[in-house]
């Protein structure tokens, strides 16, 4: 990540201080462990790097697009530096990623991450698009998700496989493994807003933010039409009022929205376990069943 620019240099430093639970890379790593004997090439770490340098970009401009301040705990790139910078760090971690593939030959590889970034992009407008009608379908909800998580994942799962075993039918099964955990992964991020606990970022987000979770779309699709237009009104018209906001949280909770979302999570859950199951059992397909559960069991 280094560079000539101070500049950068100081604020990528500040950005690896405060990396994450590096999830994806071990992914990466994971899979191509299990697929591959145990063994990992030069390929699978710079597969992991350029997951982690174009996660790392879409999470700066992120926090640019959703005007939030905080990240992982700790104030964020725009909080520190303004949107000016941030974008054009984000600018510089995906050009970053991009060249580590390029400059290595690994065009396979820079394929699959270059199809997640454009679905993730596609995922987010979609999202944006579809919030403003509020009359979102559980199908256009999954489709969401889809792109806008699960693709990042599922790359993460590919890559590793791709990365020790290009063109081999791994590569498509891991995706597949991958998409199922990502989606699974972000029905829980949807339940957090649902909860009590304090988790790095408010609950009732969602809401005010006009967002179209699992557990509000089951519900708005099994209630009486009265209380669809005060759900629906609630959340375009007084999506700042606390006190509203808490009695929407309520009503989803008091109409089984919660319990229906889990339920959904756990099928994608029970999904991706299928798939690790048809390999042969190793310390890496025990530690990515770990994974999976984690997902499923996290507390943020």
């Amino acid at each position: 990540m280094s560079s000539k620019v101070a500049l950068l240099n100081r604020i990528t430093h500040y950005i690896v201080n405060r990396k994450g639970k590096q999830m994806r890379p071990m992914f990466v790593f994971l899979v191509a462990k299990m697929v591959n004997n145990g063994e990992v090439s030069e390929r699978t770490y710079r597969g992991a790097s350029v997951i982690e340098l174009i996660h790392t970009a879409t999470l700066v401009h992120d926090d640019v697009v959703d005007d939030s301040n905080r990240r992982r705990g700790f104030f964020s790139i725009n909080a520190l530096w303004k949107n000016k910078i941030a974008v054009l760090i984000g600018d510089y971690l995906l050009s970053k990623g991009l060249l580590l593939s390029i400059d290595n030959n690994d065009f396979d590889l820079l394929k699959i991450i270059s199809v997640a970034v454009r679905e993730m992009s596609e995922g987010e407008l979609l999202q944006i698009e579809k919030a403003r009608q509020l009359d979102i379908t559980e199908a256009v909800y999954y489709d969401i998700i889809r792109q806008k998580t699960a693709t990042l994942i599922a790359a993460c799962c590919s890559l590793g496989a791709a990365s020790v075993k290009p063109n081999s039918d791994h590569v498509e099964a891991m995706r597949k493994f991958g998409e199922l955990i990502g989606m699974a992964f972000q029905i829980k991020d949807d339940l957090f807003d649902y909860g009590e606990e304090a988790i790095g970022k408010p609950t009732g987000i969602d809401i005010k933010e006009q967002k179209m979770t699992l557990p509000l779309i089951h519900v708005l699709n099994n209630c009486s039409k009265k209380e669809k237009s005060w759900l629906i009104n609630s959340v375009k018209n007084h999506n700042k009022d606390k006190k509203r906001v808490k009695a929407v949280i309520a009503f989803v909770k008091a109409n089984n929205g919660l319990e229906y979302a889990i339920g959904k999570m756990k099928q994608f859950q029970s999904e991706a376990l299928e798939i690790l199951n048809t390999y042969p059992d190793s310390e890496y397909r025990t530690a990515l069943e770990l994974m999976v559960n984690y997902v499923i069991e996290r507390k943020k």
